[in-house]
């Protein structure tokens, strides 16, 4: 096969996976408006700019979750914030500048991450075929443009995974490499728990997977990723110290989460946004809480939502079974937009069935528990539990579905044959452009 055609195929594919972002960026413009599952940039770009203005993490009026005018928040991710600070900064408080730094920084590197995670887990057609899928993903391509930490947080945990592939290789080499492995692993990993804290959560289980196989031989690169971590999370916990007066590691949102989600309002089925015509979140916390800081208040939710786990586990059983569907959902809906309906059947729902098929013949060849295939499923499985037990939208699925377009494109090249790709892939460009 000539590189020179797989390199050129390869580019193609980034620069079509920019150039569909560029479209999605200018139609979402220069204004900040809540579109379907996008609410959370207006959050973004007003704390943005009220940082920009000398008011530090506040809002300039009562804002979401249950934060009051002026009075300091930790909500929200504060890597993401000075992003778009920095951006501002530069470029004036234009949305649409922010848009195109942003999809052109993911429009490379998340094909580029499937690509070579294809290459290292199956071959370089499958990684061929999984850039060109995230590509072309609408999902991918709608987000890549939102002021949202999805794009940047999507590309952290690629790029996490690939770095324990590697990581986990390196046990039988020279000890420098790991140490580097592990330095640029414990930087990905940071950055993705900087841009959501959940993350933390998955980090037992891609350490768990490093260490089996080499044991007593990867417990000092363990360390260092877990120093490099550490390094990274301090400053928004001494920041968080404070301004509130009490322990706060990164952002102040599992409380709420885990107390709107599993509120007994739902009974035994879960809805992921409820009617804000009949009932808002905020009428949900309780009175004689609402009067604490946002930090104090988070604490408090979680004992609460706790609290409705230990007084009926079977609801909570039930009610988190229930959430599985809304998570998984492939189908139109009447009540989804026209433009979350098309995003979600040009996405999720062509590459479902590929992604079931890539995983069953993946699961076939029977891996180890050492092999890279054993780290995706983990992380899979892992991170879709968590969301099931705590609270349920489809873009919380979306780092999945990161990962699974790699087996979507295994199963490609299985139907189709990777002679014929590599086949195709090869052939001069018309017009005498090719070799």
């Amino acid at each position: 096969m000539k590189p020179a055609a797989w390199n050129k195929a390869l580019w193609s594919i980034l620069g079509i996976a920019v150039l569909l972002r560029l479209a999605a960026a200018f139609y979402l413009g220069n204004t900040v408006v809540a579109l379907p599952g996008t609410f959370d940039q207006l959050s973004y770009h007003n704390l943005a700019l009220r940082v920009l203005d000398g008011h530090g993490f506040t809002f300039g009026e009562p804002w979401w979750p249950a934060t009051p005018a002026g009075e300091p928040t930790a909500h929200w991710s504060y890597l993401y914030t000075y992003f778009l600070v920095a951006v501002y900064w530069l470029f004036g408080p234009h949305p649409l500048a922010a848009r195109l730094v942003q999809v052109v920084i993911v429009g490379v590197l998340h094909p580029y991450l499937a690509y070579v995670l294809g290459r290292e887990l199956f071959n370089e057609v499958t990684g061929l075929v999984a850039a060109g899928i995230t590509a072309v993903y609408l999902y991918f391509i709608y987000y890549a443009a939102a002021l949202m930490t999805e794009p940047f947080y999507i590309t952290a945990i690629l790029l996490s995974l690939l770095l324990a592939v590697r990581l986990a290789r390196s046990a039988g080499e020279e000890t420098g490499r790991g140490r580097i492995l592990a330095l640029q692993l414990g930087l990905a990993l940071g950055a993705a728990i900087l841009l959501r804290q959940l993350f933390l959560l998955m980090v037992p289980l891609i350490y768990l997977w490093i260490w089996w196989p080499a044991r007593k031989r990867q417990v000092v690169n363990l360390l260092l990723t877990t120093a490099v971590v550490g390094l990274m999370i301090l400053p928004a916990t001494l920041y968080n110290a404070r301004r509130f007066d009490s322990f706060v590691l990164l952002n102040t949102n599992a409380g709420f989460a885990f107390f709107w989600g599993n509120n007994p309002i739902y009974g035994y089925e879960f809805q992921p946004i409820l009617n804000q015509d009949e009932t808002s979140y905020g009428e949900l916390i309780p009175v004689e809480l609402r009067s604490l800081d946002e930090a104090a208040l988070d604490r408090e939710l979680l004992k609460r939502g706790l609290q409705f786990v230990v007084e009926d586990p079977g609801r909570y059983l039930i009610l988190s079974l229930s959430r599985i569907p809304p998570y998984f959902m492939f189908w139109p809906s009447a009540e989804s937009s026209l433009i979350s309906n098309l995003a979600r059947l040009g996405s999720f729902t062509i590459t479902l069935p590929f992604m079931v098929l890539g995983l069953f013949q993946a699961l076939k060849r029977r891996p180890s528990l050492s092999s890279p295939l054993v780290l995706m499923l983990l992380l899979a499985l892992g991170y879709t539990g968590v969301h099931v037990l705590i609270w349920t939208l489809i873009r919380y699925r979306l780092p999945v579905d990161g990962v699974m377009v790699i087996f979507a494109a295994y199963a490609l090249v299985n139907l189709v044959g990777w002679p014929r790709i590599a086949a195709l892939v090869s052939q001069p460009l018309p017009n005498g452009l090719g070799d």
